[in-house]
């Protein structure tokens, strides 16, 4: 797998995603491509700080919060679905697959902003060739991992795919803490590499059908550490359901 530091435009993340099946965006560039400055995804950042106890963790952890809501997307509009619980096939997570979760919204007041619109209509045309427009079923989670019980595990399912066409995971803040690299790795066959998100608003994207992930666990240095982020999936003819 090759890693393309030198991303600069839409275009050249489009490029990297067919190419290489993944890509990461600096803050800037996310800006950038967005049109949404650094201090309105400021923002965005209080409302993680309200998020809602994951009681769905099988190893009955404590330390994932979250929220999640659901919107049909494309590269002009977002439309807010009534509120549905989050399903994956035991495929794509074998650990928490199978079984609805129904978790707490994401606030009505961070979903209106208009920034929030304008950053899932970006991608929708970031991921979205230029002749075509179609309805992308969107799923917004919010994450805080914690390390109140000495560790938190991003990704306890291990290295997964999300069961969707593309995927971002957009770093929103790291507090007090060590580890947490991210390892893709591609799905044809045993090429990887590991990357750390460190900078708030930097990202990375994902060809779900190319691409599994995970990422490590973290543990605290200095007390209070949590690590926050913000996953967008995007997945066409509808959301992952049970039917």
């Amino acid at each position: 797998m090759h890693f393309n530091a030198s991303i600069s435009s839409a275009q050249d993340a489009t490029t990297a995603l067919e190419q290489d099946g993944f890509c990461w965006v600096s803050p800037s560039l996310l800006s950038s491509i967005t049109h949404i400055s650094a201090n309105e995804l400021a923002q965005f950042t209080p409302y993680w700080d309200r998020l809602a106890q994951d009681h769905f963790l099988k190893d009955a952890g404590q330390y994932r919060l979250r929220r999640h809501s659901s919107y049909r997307v494309n590269k002009t509009d977002v439309e807010q679905v009534p509120h549905r619980a989050h399903w994956q096939s035991i495929d794509h997570n074998a650990l928490h697959g199978g079984i609805e979760r129904l978790f707490e919204p994401v606030e009505s007041a961070l979903s209106s902003m208009p920034a929030w619109a304008r950053l899932m209509t970006s991608l929708a045309r970031l991921f979205t060739p230029a002749d075509h427009n179609p309805l992308w079923f969107t799923e917004a989670h919010q994450f805080r991992i914690n390390t109140n019980g000495g560790m938190g595990r991003p990704t306890p399912e291990g290295a997964h795919r999300d069961g969707v066409d593309f995927v971002a995971i957009i770093l929103m803040a790291r507090h007090c803490i060590k580890g947490g690299e991210t390892r893709v790795f591609n799905i044809a066959g045993n090429e990887g590499l590991r990357l750390t998100l460190t900078e708030p608003f930097s990202m990375l994207l994902l060809n779900d059908h190319r691409i599994i992930h995970e990422t490590t666990a973290i543990q605290d240095s200095g007390g209070a550490g949590h690590r926050d982020t913000l996953v967008l999936t995007y997945r066409s003819g509808g959301f992952q359901s049970r039917i």
